[in-house]
């Protein structure tokens, strides 16, 4: 799945495109996508670990610990700031 995406939407806009129609079928792929775009969707991404749930949290999660270190800040903040987000963000750095 290579999805061509307007190169006009916001990172925000593009996650949303890609995790719209996730499903287990197309997990890795919407995963693989993610992760190709770069270090630069890691805030996006951490945004979104706050409001999905189910699968595409889960694809988000992987994604952030397959871009790696870059995700490390985010996630640190999101732990320091958000109490009922912390337990993900600890999990996902014990994980990168």
């Amino acid at each position: 799945m290579q999805a061509v995406i307007n190169n006009n939407l916001t990172v925000s806009e593009k996650l949303d495109y890609l995790l719209s129609d996730v499903d287990s079928t197309t997990k890795n792929d919407v995963e693989n996508s993610i992760v190709a775009m770069g270090e630069h969707v890691v805030d996006a991404l951490v945004q979104k670990l706050r409001t999905l749930t189910g699968i595409k949290r889960g694809v988000v999660a992987m994604s952030l610990i397959r871009i790696g270190e870059s995700s490390i800040a985010p996630l640190k903040a999101l732990a320091c700031e958000d109490m009922e987000h912390q337990w993900m963000a600890d999990y996902l750095l014990s994980e990168i």
